[in-house]
């Protein structure tokens, strides 16, 4: 029993230690300037709901929870986040009607520059299901993903997590 109290001590004394502000007081960190602006605050699961709701079929029946786990896929290379930065590949925050290969900042391969065409759900859709056999000359490695469910599910997860605004 003893052991066990211990344990339970010493995991407390690592949490706090580890914590910014000492363990939980809900304030922002000292060393935090008192004029940063606070953090968006992330979308509730019925804005994201709503979100999915407002795509275009066959993405407004896509199952998020199946895309973001998906996205596992794509997060070794990938961030999805505003302001998010690119790492092998690039960030996708707003990807969806942006001009293939012109990302600012962003070294695309000569295919990808070259492409010709702007992010939408249907050539996203067929770039997921074979990269290099869509876009023959791209630097990406991905094996792709073959069942059409979980891309459809990975392109509701994108639109509701990249900023994708319905066309009014």
């Amino acid at each position: 029993m003893r052991i066990v109290k211990l344990a339970a001590i010493a995991a407390l004394c690592v949490v706090s230690a580890c914590s910014k502000d000492g363990g939980g007081s809900g304030e922002a960190p000292a060393s935090a300037p008192a004029d940063a602006p606070a953090a968006a605050a992330p979308p509730t699961d019925a804005a994201k709901a709503a979100a999915l709701a407002a795509l275009p079929a066959p993405y407004n029946t896509g199952d998020l929870s199946n895309g973001q786990s998906k996205f596992a896929f794509c997060r070794s290379c990938h961030t999805a986040t505003e302001g998010g930065p690119d790492l092998t590949g690039p960030n996708l925050y707003g990807v969806f009607g942006r001009k293939a290969g012109s990302k600012p900042g962003y070294a695309y391969s000569q295919a990808l520059q070259n492409a010709g065409f702007t992010w939408d759900a249907e050539h996203l859709d067929k770039w997921l299901t074979d990269p290099r056999g869509f876009l023959p000359g791209t630097k990406m490695t991905f094996a792709g993903i073959h069942d059409p469910k979980d891309r459809i599910d990975l392109i509701a997860y994108l639109k509701v997590e990249t900023g994708y605004k319905p066309a009014p």
